[in-house]
Formats: C-alpha cells, sequence, structure tokens
C-alpha cells in the first residue's frame, strides 16, 4: 500500500455508504492524530485504540443524525497524494466549505486543523478535506 491515509479515508468513507456503526483501520501515529482531530470535531462518535499485534488497529465509531440516519461526515477528500504533495503556508491556508468544513494538515507542530495551524502561524502538508 503506498498510501496509508487515502486507505484510512476510504475505509471510513465506504463504511459510512454501507450504514456501518464501526469500522476498523490498521493503527498509525498519523491515522491515531487523524481520529483524535475528528472526534474532537465532532465528526465521529467515539474512537478506541486496540494495542493487539504489531501494528495494532483504531475501532472508529461512526456518527449517525438519529432520525433522518444521515452521517456527520458529507465528504472526506485526500488532497496531498505521494505522487504530489501540497504544501501551504499560513497565509494561503486553505477555506473548506467557506469555513463550515476542515482541513488536516501535518505541520512541524503537530496534525492539526486549518484554523489552528492558522493561530499557530505555521503551514505544513494539507491532508485531507472533511466537511
Amino acid at each position: 500500500m503506498t498510501d496509508p491515509i487515502a486507505d484510512y479515508l476510504t475505509r471510513l468513507r465506504n463504511a459510512i455508504m454501507a450504514r456501518h456503526r464501526v469500522v476498523e483501520v490498521p493503527a498509525s501515529n498519523l491515522k491515531k492524530e487523524i481520529t483524535k482531530i475528528l472526534f474532537e470535531k465532532g465528526y465521529i462518535l467515539n474512537y478506541k485504540f486496540v494495542e493487539e499485534g504489531p501494528q495494532g488497529t483504531i475501532k472508529v465509531a461512526l456518527k449517525y443524525h438519529p432520525t433522518t440516519k444521515a452521517s456527520a461526515i458529507t465528504s472526506l477528500k485526500r488532497v496531498s497524494t505521494p505522487g504530489l504533495r501540497k504544501y501551504t503556508g499560513y497565509k494561503d491556508m486553505p477555506r473548506v466549505i467557506n469555513g463550515l468544513g476542515i482541513a488536516i494538515i501535518s505541520t512541524s507542530q503537530g496534525v492539526m486543523t486549518n484554523k489552528e495551524a492558522a493561530e499557530l502561524k505555521v503551514g505544513g502538508e494539507v491532508l485531507c478535506y472533511v466537511y
């Protein structure tokens, strides 16, 4: 697998399309940080890191609206790929759906959202858009 972040986002996207409650993905430190951000911003219901085997897994509980059964995540889009990296400075930080969504940025100070990176005045690699 050449792009584990794209695989992570695709597993979440497929689980949402199939209306699954829980999805398991192979763990890595970057995926754990992205999962924490999705939880803090209210896009997923809960998560659990399971340390079994050499790599471990992340169990993600997806969030749906109670009456309409619509997912909290409308779209997950990978921006920077192994073949074409996308970087941004803090002055040119991307706005997702005019500020309603988030961009997840990998900076020298850790993985954070576009708003947090702009406040800290740090740029980095744009991993994905979530809305």
